[in-house]
């Protein structure tokens, strides 16, 4: 198992940012630091996911001493241990038809946040299916 060194940021009025300094456009956020901690595990998760996807592999993870040392992260509220799973998940490729323009969207929205396309599609899915099931739950 790697552990990944996510950046915890807090302005006054915002919710605790968090980033990830081997994983550029990783970003998440929480009102409080323990939603802050399980949103980066799940951002840091996805975003793995999609750079598996891509046929990407992972990055050595920085040491914190090196992270502490960065005058661009001399902000940092508070410094997190992310642990990601060795195995690699198992994918599917699949073939969906999208309207040119969605797709033209999906990729924009995709791109803004850092992910890829796929990873972006898996993303807003398990958010719908999320919201479903808390939904069923009431």
């Amino acid at each position: 198992m790697a552990n990944y060194i996510a950046i915890v940021h807090k302005d006054t009025k915002s919710d605790f940012g968090v980033s990830f300094p081997d994983f550029p456009g990783c970003i998440t956020a929480g009102i409080n630091i323990d939603e802050a901690k399980d949103m980066a595990q799940e951002a840091l998760a996805l975003h793995i996911q999609g750079m598996f996807e891509d046929g990407e592999s992972l990055p050595t993870p920085s040491k914190l001493e090196e992270i502490m040392a960065d005058p661009d992260f001399a902000d940092a509220a508070a410094y997190l241990v992310v642990d990601v799973p060795d195995a690699k998940p198992r994918t599917v490729r699949v073939n969906i038809t999208v309207p040119e323009i969605t797709l033209k969207q999906i990729d924009a929205a995709a791109k803004k946040r850092g992910m890829s396309r796929s990873s972006f599609l898996v993303h807003a899915a398990q958010n719908a299916i999320q919201s479903n099931q808390s939904d069923a739950s009431i």
